[in-house]
């Protein structure tokens, strides 16, 4: 393999090189390179599976061909996504799950999009009607939102009024979502699950204050529930919480399928609460390879792989897997922050107890080394932590955090733990490596 005449010269990485070579040597080239990269399973910064079963594995590379976009040529793939959309639509507690209106995306970003577009949409025909501007459209949500919502707000032309962070909140509260609200608001984003600390925001809460406002005569707000994550986690492990389409003023819910859904990268999900929350001249109705067919979408052709593998888990896992599977993650992410506040350099943010997702910051006492060494001493043992500033009025507080998936065992919680302890034994020994803290950034 490696005397082959491509191995034995420097690639050709800026061009295409002027010869063919034999697959077996192509694929020997770039899987020598990939090992360049971090360890999938054992990066705690990313929310994105990393493990599948094997016959999703399968039923995947069977489905790579298959253009989701072409509904005609394959309409059980598209029935496999009228399922799904119908499955979560039912979960979350729709009105009418039967005739459930939603779709798939590349992802969540791709669906929150979708949402604020039709928020917007709504706020335009309503200000219209009443022969009012629409000058001036804006969205409230929490400064802790993902940068998908400030990529829309930017793309799209509304206002973001963001809520910053004060004190010990760390997430938009409905005293502060309501008093940002006026007759421009075209909604409110609600996170059921952050970021930056994986904590729920009071979704009910929020929905609470908007009902009284327009009950007073003021705005009539939606909200969107931004639940990339914790939409497929609330459900299974938090069944009583009231945060999805019990609450009246929830208008749309987003999701994403390859995080706490259980798939691959490249699927996300959107359900609506009815067909009136989706302005019907946002869909297109589109003539395409022998059939008409509804599509809103900020994306075309895409593959049909990673539907199947959401519709395998769905039928797979069912209610009482899904639940088994957030469960476990749930009780490793609490053991992983109970062993790791009992360590006197460290105290919580956040334990786990929502998201499988928690923070921690260095006890005050800790003036060698920052958070941002500690990150880099794991990062020496194969382990990926983020650390980061968290964002406006609480920039002084600098944290790690650390996401549990499925795959993600006790037994490597523990191993992660032994580093951990080594590290900071190192740090202190040396007397601690200032790496510039806030340097060293994180995007959310």
């Amino acid at each position: 393999m490696y005397a082959r005449t491509a191995e034995t010269r420097s690639v050709s990485r800026n061009r295409l090189p002027d010869n063919e070579m034999l697959p077996a040597t192509a694929a020997e080239i770039i899987h020598d390179e990939l090992m360049l990269d971090g360890n999938a399973r054992l990066n705690l910064a990313t929310f994105v599976t990393t493990w599948m079963e094997p016959e999703a594995r399968v039923l995947m590379t069977e489905s790579f061909d298959k253009n989701m976009i072409d509904k005609d040529e394959y309409p059980q793939t598209a029935e496999l996504e009228a399922r799904c959309v119908s499955m979560l639509a039912h979960l979350w507690h729709s009105p009418d799950h039967t005739h459930a209106t939603g779709c798939s995306t590349t992802g969540s970003s791709e669906a929150a999009m979708l949402g604020g577009l039709a928020l917007k949409r709504r706020w335009q025909h309503a200000r219209r009607a009443a022969g009012k501007s629409t000058d001036r459209p804006n969205l409230v949500m929490g400064v802790n939102v993902q940068v998908c919502w400030e990529k829309f707000a930017n793309y799209f032309e509304v206002e973001p009024r963001y809520v910053p962070m004060s004190g010990e909140r760390f997430h938009l509260d409905a005293a502060e979502a309501v008093a940002h609200c006026d007759e421009n608001t075209i909604g409110v984003v609600a996170v059921l699950g952050s970021t930056f600390d994986g904590s729920y925001e009071p979704v009910a809460e929020i929905a609470g204050v908007l009902d009284d406002l327009a009950a007073r005569g003021g705005p009539d707000v939606p909200v969107h529930v931004d639940g990339a994550s914790g939409a497929m986690i609330a459900p299974f492990i938090d069944p009583e919480l009231p945060w999805d389409f019990r609450l009246r003023r929830v208008a749309s819910i987003n999701t994403s399928g390859h995080k706490y859904g259980l798939v691959y990268p490249g699927v996300g999900w959107i359900v609506w609460r009815n067909e009136e929350a989706l302005p019907d001249d946002l869909v297109f109705k589109v003539n395409y390879l022998g059939g008409e067919m509804p599509t809103f979408a900020l994306n075309f052709s895409r593959p049909g792989a990673q539907v199947v593998a959401q519709y395998y888990n769905f039928l797979r896992l069912g209610r009482a897997g899904y639940k088994a599977v957030q469960q476990a993650c749930r009780d490793v992410a609490m053991y992983l922050s109970g062993r790791i506040a009992a360590l006197p350099q460290f105290e919580l943010v956040t334990d786990g107890s929502e998201l499988p997702v928690f923070a921690v910051r260095l006890a005050d006492g800790v003036t060698g080394y920052d958070v941002f060494d500690v990150s880099r001493g794991l990062r020496e043992g194969g382990w990926l932590v983020p650390a980061y500033t968290f964002p406006e009025n609480r920039t002084d507080l600098a944290v790690l955090r650390v996401v549990v998936r499925n795959s993600f065992s006790r037994d490597l919680a523990d191993l992660l733990l032994d580093t951990l302890t080594r590290t900071v034994a190192q740090l202190e020994r040396d007397g601690g490596r200032r790496s510039g803290g806030g340097m060293h950034a994180f995007h959310h």
